[in-house]
């Protein structure tokens, strides 16, 4: 099967870990090793992976005096490279016979979209709320909550296409793993004369992956984060686990926008549009959620009004 797996910002950075290389690289390895799983099991792979900590980092460096100032869209394909190095360096040191190959990735977003006058993607370091403020006013961000604590948002539009879909088709017939569409891709929008031209704006990385889902024609899409499975009233009492479900049976409107919402988003369009499984669940679960043993397994063959 081809399976199109999104690692969360988990598999570079968790929780309340400082924001060092050497923290990413132990957690690049424990990725790899999970996605190695699901090579030696005999399937095609292609990897997105988040960036919000690193290219929140690399805004924050670049504007630093005497640092330069770069547009989101130079510092996303910055991460892309920085973080597929990384994957693919680990990647190998397991499947040390396997062709891999990290693809900067354009993903084309429409300039008129309404998320540019509402922005909501969280990236970069957390900030107590006055530190938060002085930093916006200083530096013209956007910031808001995120939980207890505070961070910048930066627009996020709705993915259109991605540019180099059809170079990752063709590395893929080669039996190529590939890592691409880092941090949802780099954002850029058509001019009139078709030519293509970056924009500020950081593309949600479950809705890209789930289009390049699409656009690949893959058998299934898997969304691995730090959570075990998509849960019903989470942080409550009443909180269940969904395991095998249908994808009519849940809207991501049920869940926060900021965190579940989108990756139930992505995996109920990919299922329901292309009428392939998709799955949500821990990384280190990958290859029991591709076998539907562990996670939300969202299966459109199942009857639609069982949960």
């Amino acid at each position: 099967m081809l399976i199109v797996t999104a690692l969360g910002g988990n598999a570079l950075l968790r929780r309340g870990e400082p924001m060092t290389a050497e923290h990413q690289r132990a957690n690049v390895r424990l990725a790899a090793r999970a996605l190695a799983e699901l090579i030696l099991a005999g399937h095609s792979l292609v990897i997105t992976h988040g960036n919000g900590p690193q290219v929140g980092l690399l805004a924050l460096q670049a504007a630093a005096p005497n640092g330069g100032s770069f547009p989101l869209d130079v510092l996303g394909a910055e991460t892309e490279g920085m973080i597929g190095y990384m994957i693919e360096q680990e990647l190998g040191n397991i499947l040390k016979h396997n062709p891999l190959a990290t693809l900067l990735t354009l993903v084309r977003v429409d300039e008129h979209d309404p998320a540019f006058l509402h922005p909501t993607k969280f990236i970069g370091p957390i900030y107590d709320a006055a530190t938060a403020r002085q930093l916006a006013k200083e530096r013209g961000w956007r910031v808001a909550p995120d939980g207890e604590s505070w961070r910048r948002v930066v627009a996020s539009p709705r993915p259109l296409a991605i540019m180099e879909a059809k170079v990752i088709s063709l590395l893929v017939s080669h039996r190529v793993t590939v890592i691409c569409a880092g941090g949802g891709g780099i954002p850029v929008i058509e001019r009139r004369d078709g030519s293509l031209a970056g924009i500020e704006a950081v593309i949600d990385k479950d809705a890209a992956s789930a289009l390049l889902a699409e656009q690949l024609n893959a058998d299934m899409l898997l969304l691995l984060t730090d959570v075990d499975a998509v849960y019903l009233d989470y942080g409550t009492p009443k909180a269940r686990a969904l395991g095998c479900i249908a994808p009519e049976v849940i809207s991501d409107q049920q869940f926060p926008a900021g965190s579940m919402a989108p990756k139930v988003a992505a995996a109920v369009q990919f299922a329901t549009r292309m009428g392939r499984p998709s799955g949500i669940g821990r990384l280190e679960d990958a290859g029991a959620i591709a076998r539907a043993e562990k996670g939300t397994f969202f299966d459109p063959q199942l009857d639609s009004k069982k949960l």
